[in-house]
């Protein structure tokens, strides 16, 4: 029932991404702004459901194989999206990319964010499968094993890892990119997934754990939004 779920939103994503592009080509500030959050919006309903099948036997295999799968064919699907605030830092200070284009699609990840959360809650209500099953009275289920400051070098370390690594993959065929980055995304979920969540997206970070911004919004903002930021900035310094 996850596995149809998830393809499911993938499916319909698709569909609503080569309509706005039919429909949508003349007004391009509009255009930009649905993309970004219908992509963003499959990244984090399939996260989120993933995020419960962490537990499915056996462990870690299935979710790393879970991981490891959604993400190339997220790769493969959202091919011009960034689906994360970090990545659209990159096109604004390169001058490739306007402030207010920049603007409207961060906007629209955090958007998406929340649209994600409040279907995938209506999704686990219905409890079509069973890791749905008390899914909702979990609360702030805190990703955070580990003191602030480890936690918010985690991150850190982690976003300047994935962005230098997108920015080197640049020049990789691209059937075979995909494949790169969702294996060193599913490696570092390994490394350090039980100790911050290893998500080093500010947009998905809130669709996650909401919950926890809401009850310790200077910790987690920090760690989840602040870290991979300074990462991403660390890069384009350096480059």
């Amino acid at each position: 029932s996850s596995l149809l779920l998830m393809s499911s939103v993938v499916v319909t994503v698709g569909l609503c991404r080569r309509l706005a592009r039919r429909r949508l080509r003349s007004r391009p500030h509009l255009f930009a702004f649905l993309v970004e959050m219908f992509s963003t919006f499959q990244i984090c309903a399939c996260t989120n459901e993933l995020s419960l099948l962490g537990n499915v036997e056996p462990k870690p295999h299935t979710a790393l194989t879970l991981t490891y799968g959604f993400t190339v064919l997220h790769g493969l699907t959202l091919a011009g999206s960034t689906c994360n605030p970090c990545g659209t830092l990159q096109p604004m200070w390169g001058g490739g990319t306007s402030l207010r284009m920049g603007g409207l699609k961060v906007a629209a990840q955090f958007a998406a964010a929340v649209l994600a959360r409040v279907f995938m809650h209506f999704i686990w209500s219905l409890e079509m499968a069973e890791p749905h099953s008390g899914a909702l009275s979990q609360g702030c289920s805190s990703p955070m094993q580990t003191t602030e400051v480890q936690a918010f070098c985690i991150e850190l370390l982690f976003s300047v890892v994935f962005q230098l690594a997108v920015l080197r993959a640049e020049s990789v065929n691209p059937k075979y990119r995909v494949h790169l980055i969702a294996l060193l995304i599913t490696m570092l979920v390994y490394a350090g997934g039980n100790l911050t969540g290893a998500i080093f997206n500010p947009a998905l970070a809130f669709s996650l754990h909401a919950d926890c911004f809401y009850d310790k919004f200077l910790s987690y903002s920090l760690v989840y939004w602040i870290a991979p930021s300074l990462g991403k900035f660390l890069i384009l310094y350096v480059f």
